[in-house]
């Protein structure tokens, strides 16, 4: 009997050590998700990164088993969001939209508190739409090299508009200066929604901006599409031609937002996390609702959103630094 209750002592010694030795994060692990989970949204709602997310939101939460829950968090262009979040507890129950201008452009043309590689951890991204060259229906311009032409019989005079300095837009414009060897003025304004009236009314010659939100008023006839810049054709607008297809393949440019957690996150829950993405981003529905936006979800998994992030990262500073672009 004695023996019997050593034997029971250790047993339960063991499991106890066991327990101890898993530690507190794989015990989180094993619970996880037990309440709702936060997304935090970098920019004003009704934009393509408010409508990714809360599409993203939809389909993890049928995974999860949680309601997954989007709050907009608006200013600074994302950077605002982006480095508060940082202060967020490390428990997988706050994500953050990770977005092309905080986490490429603005780190390239300003001081930031966060260094991405270190402190987020990607999950995978959410939604990824081409960017639309139009110009005004007024130009007599229908295709890209009729534009590029155009453009160098006006040097200096050629008006093109973006959603604001150091926008993925404005270096997009950046980018054809320099492979089509033309030069353009640059009208900054607050949103792509903003430049649409100014290149309908005639007060600038062309625009980028966001492919799904321009193919309304292509569709109607109101601006004329030229290219997007893309690789492949956007869905939103099937027949207009690639960049590469007009005779500019150097011109790549898109809108792309993803899911990501601060670095300190438990290793467990993070894997569950990014297993979870994946499911969702396989969603049926989720495709199908994407697709009806003009946009798609990329290419599955956190290692294509980290080799995006790294690539556009080094891409875009190199665009900054020759265009001598500066955020205060």
């Amino acid at each position: 009997m004695a023996r019997l209750d050593c034997t029971t002592s250790v047993a339960k010694a063991l499991l106890v050590a066991a327990a101890l030795f898993t530690g507190p994060g794989s015990l989180a692990a094993a619970e996880f998700p037990s309440r709702p989970i936060r997304v935090i949204e970098p920019y004003a709602a009704g934009g393509p990164s408010d409508t990714g997310a809360r599409l993203a939101a939809d389909a993890l939460s049928r995974v999860l088993k949680q309601p997954v829950i989007v709050e907009n968090r608006g200013g600074g262009g994302g950077l605002n969001a982006t480095e508060s979040y940082l202060s967020a507890e490390p428990d997988g129950y706050a994500l953050l939209v990770g977005s092309i201008g905080p986490f490429t452009i603005i780190p390239a043309a300003k001081h930031v508190s966060y260094d991405v590689e270190k402190d987020f951890i990607p999950l995978g991204t959410v939604w990824r739409s081409a960017l639309l060259l139009a110009v005004r229906k007024t130009l007599g311009v229908t295709t890209l090299p009729e534009f590029v032409a155009y453009a160098k019989a006006h040097p200096g005079a050629t008006t093109i508009g973006s959603a604001g300095v150091g926008a993925v837009t404005h270096l997009a414009s950046e980018l054809l200066k320099r492979e089509a060897g033309i030069d353009l003025i640059h009208v900054p304004f607050r949103s792509t929604g903003e430049t649409m009236p100014a290149l309908m009314g005639g007060q600038i010659d062309a625009l980028f901006g966001d492919a799904p939100i321009l193919a309304p008023q292509v569709k109607a006839g109101k601006i004329q599409a030229v290219a997007v810049t893309s690789r492949e054709r956007s869905p939103a607008l099937p027949d207009v031609p690639t960049m590469g297809e007009a005779g500019l393949p150097g011109v790549i440019a898109e809108s792309w937002f993803g899911f990501v957690v601060r670095a300190k996150t438990p290793p467990a829950i993070v894997k569950q996390l990014q297993d979870a993405l994946v499911t969702a981003q396989k969603d049926p529905e989720y495709q199908a609702k994407l697709a009806r936006q003009g946009a798609g979800a990329g290419e599955l998994g956190p290692e294509a959103f980290s080799a995006l992030i790294k690539a556009d990262a080094a891409k875009w500073r190199a665009v900054v630094t020759a265009a001598g672009i500066k955020l205060d």
